[in-house]
């Protein structure tokens, strides 16, 4: 297959971070989660120094990296526009001693990641290997994840930043980039500074399937329900013990039996049980709830609601639910804007490629930033089998989306809207 100059940056790139372990912790309360993010934040501080990036800064409290790169308009014009991408890996699998490596020409076969361990990726169990077939692909030993989410995209975005950089002649405007922590735990780019990023528009660039964007998100919220029972010997307790595993067992029957993850697709929501402990005394169910449609959302929340006060009905005050927003869809928000997507498609078919769009059945970072007021939709990254050790990323996917973000920035260049 053809490769285009930005093929050797990309790689090097991608294999070089993925070397720097920045797993996240969703059992840690700090900011960063990890320490480690800073060495992939010092790392790209160090290198938008070195290629000439403005305003390169590092939050030292929270781990935020930004940069600006200036219009290279004569007038200083062009719609300014942003790009975020995140430096944490996954806690779903080891992300420590990642061994990145290069499979050149794929042929449609099972690939073989570690010999010694006999672990082999075949076609069989990822169908999707075959739509890179003659392609050359980064892959893990099998150990590992790779972190091609989120790091397919900053080695797209520092490959642009580069490439910008040392063309000055190339017209764009104003561009703003950041790098967040922690966005595979929740932390939805909170500490990202709007004034000090620059820019009224942004995109993120965290998915997979290259070419395809996303505009729409579920709307998100975490629900715990909290029973008090009464406990007295077994022997006596007849009339007498409320037993709090029974109250919760109750409430969780009252959900939708087929209004769950496993039994939906597409635009549908879901409740999703992550958690349930409990004894006779004191139980406590953890959930969240997802659905594109805000109107089917709020009713999802009444919902949790009515089952609990059935609960209080019977046994006053045995049961307290407490809903918190997790994120809302940026689809309300980026519709307001519609040129985002508009030369978002036109890029990407200036590429070549036939853009697509997904209601995601997901959030990203883009979900929480249009919320708080900078419009973000998704663009993919093109990494594939994320958050697992059979995580890979086409080499050819980061050159697209290269030239994707190239053609993004010459359409805002021309847009002094």
């Amino acid at each position: 297959m053809e490769r285009t100059p930005f093929y050797g940056q990309v790689r090097d790139r991608l294999i070089r971070y993925a070397k720097i372990d920045t797993q996240s912790d969703p059992k840690s309360s700090a900011t960063p989660t990890t320490q480690k993010q800073f060495d992939l934040a010092r790392v790209l501080f160090d290198e938008l120094l070195a290629i000439g990036a403005k305003d390169v800064w590092l939050d030292e409290r929270c781990c935020v990296v930004y940069a600006m790169l200036p219009s290279t308009r004569a007038d200083g014009g062009g719609r300014p526009f942003g790009l975020v991408t995140h430096m944490d890996t996954a806690p779903d699998a080891p992300g420590a001693n990642v061994r990145p490596w290069v499979l050149e020409s794929y042929d449609g076969g099972d690939i073989v990641l570690n010999p010694e361990q006999g672990i082999v990726m075949s076609p069989k169990d990822f169908p999707n290997l075959l739509n890179y077939v003659g392609q050359d692909l980064i892959l893990t030993d099998g150990t590992t994840l790779l972190g091609g989410d989120d790091k397919a995209a900053i080695a797209a975005v520092m490959t642009l930043a580069e490439h910008l950089l040392s063309h000055p002649k190339i017209e764009h405007g104003p561009i703003a980039l950041a790098f967040t922590p922690d966005e595979e735990v929740g932390g939805l780019a909170k500490d990202l500074d709007l004034a000090r990023f620059g820019a009224p528009v942004a995109y993120t660039l965290d998915g997979d399937y290259l070419g395809f964007y996303e505009d729409e998100t579920f709307h998100a919220s975490h629900a715990k329900v909290v029973f008090s029972g009464r406990s007295v010997h077994t022997g006596t307790a007849k009339g007498i013990m409320i037993n709090a595993c029974d109250l919760m067992t109750e409430w969780l029957s009252m959900l939708p039996r087929f209004e769950k993850p496993q039994f939906t697709e597409g635009r549908e929501g879901f409740f999703h049980v992550i958690s349930m402990r409990g004894a006779c005394e004191h139980a406590e169910t953890e959930l969240i709830v997802r659905d594109h449609d805000r109107t089917q959302f709020e009713i999802r929340e009444a919902y949790l609601q009515k089952c609990t006060d059935a609960i209080n009905a019977q046994y006053p005050g045995a049961a307290a639910l407490t809903i918190t927003e997790t994120y809302r869809s940026m689809k309300e928000v980026v519709d307001r804007h519609p040129y985002l997507i508009e030369h978002l498609c036109a890029a990407i078919r200036e590429t070549g490629l036939t853009p697509q769009s997904i209601a995601f059945r997901g959030g990203t970072d883009g979900s929480a930033l249009s919320q708080r007021g900078l419009p973000c939709p998704n663009l993919s990254a093109g990494y594939e089998n994320a958050h697992g050790r059979f995580e890979y990323v086409p080499i050819p996917s980061m050159e697209k989306n290269v030239e994707i973000l190239l053609r993004l920035a010459a359409r805002f260049a021309a847009d002094d809207a």
